[in-house]
């Protein structure tokens, strides 16, 4: 019998300290005991991806190849492997099933019993309640630690700062970088001119050959109204500023409206403040409040 390999890790993190190299060799030596044939290229990764979503390069191309009846038979260590949220589950196996392939877990060998499958129901539904649990858990871990001033609240470091790379959440490792904070102090000190505008700010840094944040030589004026606008660079970064609710707007001609989540502004009493190193001294808050031209 043909056999095919499924093996998952979900974050970077889990892919350089449990490798899927683990789940591989002990899937290997289940095949093996069984007698079917495990050709290389049937084996499917899918490393730092997450088991609650269904786009994963890995499980496309293991679909696809059962589509095309390549193997008789795919093997993962568990269930939670193949997906956390039970309803994946369900499609999956019987998608595969459905295409003639026989879906087993090494840790837990399954039939087609009632109650066989009632357990592989518990077990998905457990993985799913686990996996809100932790997300629950995470959550509130991040709140505690951005009302302790212990995490920054950015996913992306503006520009003028470095973080350490070993920490990149890290308050205590952020610093801030020379040349690009005096182009920021720069920036300021241009707008404050009379008759400035974000048009003539971006001339003179286009002018100067300033490269902007990614490393282009043309600066837009909604680059320059993010750093001008940006509570950062006088010393106030703030977390917890947005939250995820269902979305109102069609996002794709394909999807319904209301599909999936958007992103809302919290109100700013909500925000979390955290004191971060400042750039520029607080001359006004035209950068903050005012209407940038």
């Amino acid at each position: 019998m043909r056999a095919a390999i499924y093996a998952r890790v979900s974050t970077p993190r889990q892919a350089r300290d449990q490798n899927t190299d683990q789940q591989i060799a002990r899937l290997e030596r289940y095949a093996e005991h069984k007698g079917w044939v495990l050709d290389a290229e049937r084996v499917y990764l899918d490393e730092g991806y997450s088991g609650a979503s269904l786009n994963r390069p890995g499980l496309d191309a293991l679909r696809d190849a059962a589509a095309m009846a390549e193997f008789e038979v795919v093997l993962l260590t568990a269930p939670d492997r193949l997906a956390r949220n039970y309803v994946h589950q369900m499609l999956l196996l019987e998608e595969l099933q459905g295409r003639g392939c026989r879906v087993e877990f090494a840790e837990r060998p399954m039939s087609q019993d009632p109650n066989d499958q009632l357990l592989l129901q518990i077990r998905g539904a457990v993985a799913e309640y686990e996996r809100t649990l932790i997300a629950e858990r995470m959550r509130r871990g991040r709140l505690a630690k951005l009302r302790a001033g212990q995490l920054l609240p950015w996913m992306r470091v503006p520009f003028g700062y470095r973080t350490d790379p070993e920490r990149p959440r890290d308050p205590a490792g952020l610093r801030v970088e020379g040349y690009e904070a005096a182009i920021v102090r720069q920036m300021f000190a241009w707008y404050l001119e009379r008759e400035a505008t974000l048009g003539s700010v971006a001339r003179r840094l286009m002018e100067g050959g300033v490269l902007t944040p990614t490393g282009k030589r043309t600066w837009s004026r909604s680059t320059i109204r993010g750093i001008l606008k940006n509570p950062a660079y006088v010393g106030n970064a703030y977390g917890h500023c947005t939250h995820l609710v269902p979305a109102k707007a069609r996002r794709s001609p394909l999807e319904p409206v209301g599909a999936g989540l958007t992103a809302k502004r919290r109100p700013k009493e909500e925000w979390i403040p955290v004191s971060v190193p400042k750039i520029v001294e607080r001359v006004g808050c035209t950068h903050t409040t005012g209407q940038l031209r």
